[in-house]
């Protein structure tokens, strides 16, 4: 099992920048893929990006390309999630999550942090 805790969530204007952290522990990391994922009030939880642990390759929803950018830092155990250009639709709880697979179906995730409020105001 991977513990996952997030943080850098907050208050922030249109047109902002956000970046969000998520520390990983436990089992070994390295064969993952963290998923990043929010949930708006009233709506399903969505797929935003995810990152190959080792290797770095990434993969965006539509909605979110060119505006965030995941990474991740080996050595610190740490995933990121750089937020630009924020509009207020983006705003929800975001949660990072750890996988065995690529893939953008939260059934995927089999561990979770517990999210970290991001709100966009307009």
């Amino acid at each position: 099992q991977v513990q996952l805790v997030e943080s850098g969530g907050g208050l922030v204007q249109a047109g902002g920048s956000l970046r969000l952290s998520c520390i990983a522990s436990g089992r070994t990391f390295s064969s993952y893929y963290m998923g990043w994922f929010r949930q708006a009030p009233g709506k399903e939880r969505e797929f935003v990006a995810a990152i190959r642990w080792r290797g770095g390759s990434t993969h965006y929803a539509d909605s979110v390309k060119g505006r965030f950018t995941i990474s991740r830092d080996n050595a610190k155990n740490t995933g990121y999630l750089e937020m630009n250009s924020l509009k207020p639709e983006d705003t929800a709880v975001y949660y990072c999550a750890a996988s065995d697979l690529l893939g953008v179906a939260s059934i995927l995730y089999r561990d979770w942090g517990q999210g970290t409020q991001v709100t966009v105001s307009s």
